[in-house]
């Protein structure tokens, strides 16, 4: 995926997405490029129109996830809500000590 990312992200710089850019931006990232998947992105690109297949992607797919993920939450028994404070109330006690850290 980091590899389509890099592509994106030079499209939308307005960046020439070629195999020289890519690299950088890879390696920018901290991921070792490799060259054959590389070429076979850009060969893979260069007939496509990114703008255009952007826009064809269903605009619901990608935040149906997010409510989902938000309403989970407010299913969870109103139990769970005091046991977190505890729990925070305890965890500033626990790194209060710095002997603890070193055992």
């Amino acid at each position: 995926m980091e590899y389509i990312y890099s592509a994106m992200l030079l499209h939308k710089a307005g960046k020439k997405v070629n195999a020289a850019g890519l690299t950088k931006v890879l390696e920018a990232a901290g991921v070792t490029p490799d060259e054959g998947r590389i070429k076979a992105l850009v060969a893979t690109l260069k007939d496509i129109n990114i703008d255009e297949a952007v826009k064809a992607v269903p605009v619901a797919a990608a935040p149906a996830a997010a409510p989902a993920a938000a309403a989970a939450p407010a299913d969870k028994p109103k139990k769970e809500k005091p046991k977190k404070e505890e729990e925070e109330e305890e965890k500033p006690e626990e790194v209060a000590g710095l002997g603890a850290l070193f055992g």
